[in-house]
C-alpha cells in the first residue's frame, strides 16, 4: 500500500542526466530548469542519495530552508532568490572538494507530489604531486616513491612562501660553494690585494 501511494504521488522521473568534470577548488552551477509558476507552494530540493542526510540545498517560496542540509555543503551552496518564480532552479556550488563527486538530483515537491527534474553527475578532480625520497638501509640503497594528494589548492601566500624558500636554499648553496672555493684564502692567512688603476 505504501508503494502504491508513492507511485501515485510521483509525477514522472526524467532520465535527463549529464556528466561534468571539474577541478578541486572551482565553483560550478548545477543546471536545472522547470516552470514552477504553475505549481501550488513548490519546494525545490537538490539531493545526493549516497549521503546522509541527503539534502544538499532546499528552497521554498519564503527562501532557503537549510536545517536538514548535509554539513559538507554548509556555506557553499546558493540559488537565485527568484528561482521559484523564474523556473531557474540551478544550484551554485562553490569551493569544490573531492567529496563533492557524485550524482546530484534536482526535485520539485508541490501539492500534487514530487517530480525529479534532472540529474547531474559531478566528478571533482584533485591535484597530484610526485616526490622522490631515498632511504639508506645500510646494506643497499632503496628508492621510495611517495604520492602526495592535496585536499585543497594552496593559497597564494603559501605559493609565495614556497618560492622564497627555494630561493633561500639556492642562495645558501651558492654561498657555501663560494666559501669552499675560496677557503684557501681564509685558512692560509694570505691576503688578496686588489689594485685599481
Amino acid at each position: 500500500l505504501h508503494c502504491t501511494f508513492f507511485i501515485h504521488t510521483l509525477w514522472f522521473i526524467s532520465q535527463h542526466a549529464s556528466a561534468v568534470d571539474m577541478d578541486e577548488g572551482d565553483h560550478f552551477l548545477l543546471p536545472c530548469e522547470f516552470p514552477t509558476f504553475e505549481l501550488d507552494d513548490p519546494t525545490v530540493v537538490w539531493t545526493r542519495y549516497d549521503l546522509s542526510p541527503s539534502t544538499v540545498h532546499q528552497r521554498q517560496k519564503k527562501g532557503d530552508d537549510l536545517k536538514n542540509q548535509n554539513p559538507l555543503y554548509r556555506d557553499r551552496t546558493s540559488m537565485r532568490t527568484d528561482a521559484l518564480e523564474t523556473g531557474d532552479l540551478s544550484l551554485n556550488l562553490t569551493k569544490l572538494q573531492l567529496s563533492d563527486s557524485g550524482t546530484y538530483t534536482c526535485s520539485i515537491t508541490a501539492a500534487r507530489g514530487e517530480k525529479r527534474v534532472t540529474e547531474v553527475l559531478l566528478q571533482v578532480k584533485g591535484q597530484y604531486q610526485t616526490t622522490t625520497s631515498t632511504v639508506d638501509t645500510g646494506r643497499s640503497l632503496e628508492v621510495m616513491l611517495f604520492f602526495m594528494f592535496s585536499t585543497e589548492r594552496f593559497p597564494f601566500w603559501a605559493n609565495v612562501y614556497q618560492v622564497l624558500l627555494v630561493l633561500l636554499a639556492d642562495l645558501l648553496l651558492v654561498t657555501g660553494g663560494l666559501l669552499v672555493h675560496f677557503r684557501q684564502y681564509f685558512m692560509s692567512g694570505t691576503s688578496l690585494l686588489l689594485h685599481y688603476p
